[in-house]
């Protein structure tokens, strides 16, 4: 079968959050991009599907917080967790600076199908499915464009600009041989699912309690359950027997307990493999990486789709001035690493912390919990620390807001 071609301005690899993010501003800017997405579509389960308050700001600053708010979601306003026989409220949003002052539940593969549909009201848009990248090409040292496999056969993509948005486990940095720093995470999760009825409530909230973290996160018709255990323990965990994981779950959620047999083999569990990491570069001529291409976050606050759309923003802002003025040079690039790495840096090191001083604590210590740490338990009843908690949360450092204007 022939090799096709193509050419584009900006060609991005991988159609996640960061990816479908930036293809979007980049279009609406006037800038023509092809988003390459190796699925067929965006349904894959136990994605982070946590959209925060600063996300949902830059969703207002584009003019589509409407249409997003239409979609089925959830609203968490506040957080909390039972630790041991204490719930304790660990963040309010109610005070947050922004329009929507809660986090929206929303299953990933909705976003980004909303975000591809508002990608392809801009004639600069274009989105290719089951195109998987596999390579790249340089030339004088740049990297001029790349290699794709489609179901029509192998095509060729000559590009101004290559963005790898793939994923912790990023082909195209991998290809790039750019250098990765890994932070290290003392945990794994396991992802499940288990039937939600109307007497459950709403909240979404963990539970701690011997040994053991258990997130519950409200998806309407069923909770999206995140079970954490010690890193590489999965193994040692079927060795117990599938009955032992469920009977952990109903320890940790009595009010669960008759329905952890809806867990009725090991295809219904999921492993995700914790990676904390970052490269030291972001770029080389022709190539950028954002999102968990160029920083895998741990899933503490869920706060890693929510980072991978700010490098988005912040990208589309320093790179659309520069495509319309005529290309996109080192130095821009080094501009959008110098932007991003501060609020990366500055939250994978609380993420570090809380992992090694709190959770690899809890994983490791299999008693039983009485009550939350009376120093916790004090610092919740004070509004100024659910706020901040909450600006963590759903802010971060330094938040990225949309500045490039809209072509026409």
């Amino acid at each position: 079968m022939a090799e096709r071609q193509t050419s584009v301005r900006c060609c991005v690899a991988g159609g996640g959050p960061a990816g479908m993010m930036l293809g979007l501003l980049l279009a609406r800017a006037g800038v023509p991009v092809l988003v390459l997405e190796k699925h067929g579509d965006f349904l894959r389960d136990f994605r982070g599907d946590t959209i925060h308050p600063s996300t949902l700001e830059i969703i207002c600053e584009l003019g589509l917080i409407d249409p997003f708010l239409r979609r089925p979601h959830q609203e968490a306003r506040t957080l909390g967790g039972q630790i041991g026989g204490d719930f304790v409220e660990l963040a309010d949003f109610s005070g947050l600076p922004t329009h929507c002052r809660f986090i929206a539940l929303m299953p990933q593969w909705d976003f980004l199908d909303f975000l591809a549909e508002q990608g392809r009201r801009h004639s600069a848009f274009q989105l290719m499915m089951r195109a998987e990248v596999t390579d790249l090409i340089e030339r004088d040292g740049g990297i001029v464009g790349a290699r794709v496999q489609t179901p029509e056969g192998p095509l060729t993509v000559d590009s101004e600009l290559v963005v790898g948005a793939d994923g912790r486990h990023s082909t195209v940095r991998a290809a790039a041989g750019l250098a990765v720093d890994n932070l290290g995470a003392p945990m794994d999760v396991l992802w499940m699912r288990l039937s939600r009825r109307p007497e459950d409530g709403g909240q979404t909230l963990g539970r701690v309690d011997a040994g053991r973290i258990l997130v519950l996160i409200n998806r309407e018709d069923y909770w999206q359950c995140a079970f954490v255990i010690a890193k590489g323990g999965f193994e040692a965990i079927k060795a117990r027997g599938l009955g032992a994981l469920q009977n952990e779950i109903a320890t940790l959620a009595p009010s669960l307990a008759d329905r952890v047999g809806e867990i009725a083999d090991w295809d219904h569990v999921k492993l995700l493999s914790v990676t904390v990491d970052r490269l030291r570069r972001w770029h080389r001529p022709g190539l950028l990486c954002i999102g968990d291409a160029a920083h895998a976050m741990s899933p503490i606050g869920g706060v890693g789709i929510n980072l991978a759309i700010q490098d988005a923003v912040a990208a589309a802002n320093i790179l659309a001035p520069r495509f319309r003025a005529g290309g996109v040079g080192d130095a821009d690039l080094a501009a959008i690493q110098r932007r991003r790495e501060f609020p990366t840096r500055a939250t994978q090191r609380l993420q570090v912390l809380a992992q090694n001083r709190i959770i690899g604590r809890v994983l490791a210590n299999p008693a039983p919990i009485e009550r939350a740490p009376r120093a916790l338990r004090m610092a919740a009843r004070w509004p100024s620390f659910k706020r901040l908690t909450a600006r963590l949360i759903g802010l971060g450092f330094r938040p990225a807001h949309v500045t490039t204007p809209a072509s026409g």
